[in-house]
Formats: C-alpha cells, sequence, structure tokens
C-alpha cells in the first residue's frame, strides 16, 4: 500500500459497491483515511478491507436524498476527521426508461433527486470546511449521457447535464478559496447496475438484451465498456497533488462516446 495520500480525508457517497468501491479502495490503496455511505446495508456489511482494520475506513447507513442525515454525518466527520479533502458525490441511478410522454413523474423526480439534489446537500455541507482550510476537492458523478442527447432515458440524460452546469458553477464559485470542483463522465461502466439499464431499454425497446448491448458498445470509438477502476483512477488522479490545478473540467472516461441513440 501506498502513502501518497495517507494525510488526506475523503469521503465517497454510495461507496459500497460499483464506482464508489473501486474508489474508496483506490484512495485506501494510498494511505487516505476514507469515510463511505451507502443506502445498502448489506453492501456496507460486505466492504471489509484490511483498511478498515486499520482504522483508515469508517461506514454509515444513509439516504443521499435525507437533508437532516447529511448533517448529522457531517457533525460525525468534523469529529472524526476534522477536515475534509475529497468529496466524492458518487451517488446515482438511472432512472426509468422510455419516451418521455411515458414516464411517471414520481420516477422522473426520484432520478433527479437521487442524481442532482444529492450533489447539492453534500457539496453545501462540505464546502464551509473546505474554504476554512482554503482547500479541497470535489467531484461530481456525470456520464456521458450529460454530453449527448439520450433517447428513452431523458431523466438520466436531464440529471447528468446538469451536474455538469453545478460543476462549472461550483468551480468558478470555490476557486478563489483554493477549492477545485471537475466532473466525471463514465461512459458504459461493466457491472450489475449497467445490466438493470441493458435490461429496461431492452424491454423499451423491444429488443434482446445482446442487441442493446451491443448497441452501447458502437457508441464508443473503442467498441468497449469501462470498468470501475477505470473511473476510480481518474478521480484519484484528478484529487491529488498530480492534479492541483485541474478544475471546472468535464473528464471523460468511456473510451471515446461518439454519440447516443436509441
Amino acid at each position: 500500500m501506498g502513502n501518497e495520500l495517507k494525510n488526506y480525508r475523503v469521503l465517497v457517497t454510495a461507496g459500497a459497491a460499483g464506482i464508489g468501491r473501486a474508489t474508496a479502495e483506490a484512495f485506501l490503496a494510498k494511505g487516505a483515511r476514507v469515510h463511505i455511505c451507502d443506502i445498502d446495508q448489506t453492501a456496507l456489511d460486505g466492504f471489509l478491507p484490511v483498511a478498515s482494520k486499520q482504522g483508515l475506513l469508517s461506514k454509515s447507513l444513509l439516504d443521499v436524498t435525507d437533508e437532516v442525515g447529511i448533517t448529522t454525518l457531517f457533525e460525525q466527520l468534523t469529529k472524526e476527521f476534522g477536515r475534509l479533502d475529497v468529496l466524492v458525490n458518487n451517488a446515482g441511478i438511472s432512472g426509468p426508461a422510455g419516451a418521455l410522454e411515458t414516464l411517471n413523474y414520481a420516477e422522473w423526480q426520484k432520478c433527479i433527486s437521487v442524481n442532482v439534489d444529492s450533489q447539492f446537500l453534500f457539496s453545501r455541507a462540505a464546502i464551509p470546511m473546505m474554504k476554512t482550510q482554503k482547500s479541497g476537492s470535489i467531484i461530481n458523478l456525470s456520464s456521458t449521457a450529460g454530453m449527448f442527447g439520450f433517447p428513452l432515458r431523458t431523466p438520466y440524460a436531464a440529471a447528468k447535464w446538469a451536474v455538469i452546469g453545478l460543476t462549472k458553477s461550483m468551480a468558478m464559485e470555490l476557486g478563489p478559496y483554493g477549492i477545485r470542483v471537475n466532473a466525471v463522465a463514465p461512459g458504459s461502466v461493466s457491472g450489475p447496475r449497467m445490466d438493470r439499464v441493458i435490461s429496461a431499454t431492452a424491454q423499451a425497446q423491444g429488443l434482446s438484451g445482446d442487441e442493446v448491448r451491443s448497441q452501447f458498445e458502437h457508441q464508443v470509438s473503442m467498441r468497449t465498456f469501462v470498468s470501475p477502476e477505470d473511473i476510480a483512477n481518474i478521480i484519484v488522479f484528478a484529487c491529488s497533488p498530480s492534479g492541483n490545478k485541474i478544475s471546472g473540467q468535464v473528464l471523460a472516461v468511456d473510451g471515446h462516446t461518439e454519440g447516443l441513440s436509441s
């Protein structure tokens, strides 16, 4: 285990699985102290790396849209960490798939709430700590869906476009305080969540899962999905001293998306 980031204090939302877990593990591998929150208690219980025994990893059960719960978490982190060097706003859901006029309003609202409102709530809580330090890095998870139109996935695309606007505005507000803000835009990431997206899209389009998977693969120049570790690596780099002048950027990790289609 390296120690390049041994003095860092890191918070990762939805950190018990997928990109969040890979990101937490990548920071832990660099010696950082990491707190993850997640809505899935089983996933939290299953995340038991060696680092947890060394006191480098702490965990909490939390709905990322729970304003009161987030306030309580930051009170706890203020006592335990004393500072916050990195916030990774990773939590997100895929939202409903289908033609816009067929979508349920409650599902639309939930997609926007988890993907956008949570980033506002966590950033609002983290910013005062980072301003006091005059340093910090915030990573907001967007998507290549936030860079193109995405038919039959309009709630998700709308949310991920909003994340990019949020990121660029935050970077302008917070830059004078030494706080950097960037968005990371994954392409199609292999894993259970992508499997669910493929299944929902296949149902909406009346196609097989294999046909939809092939569609996703052929939307990128490299004809492949990316891994959670690919995303984690760029997050750690952007937040490290090596990326100390990177701010206000959308960092796509996608194998070069050529466009999204139905």
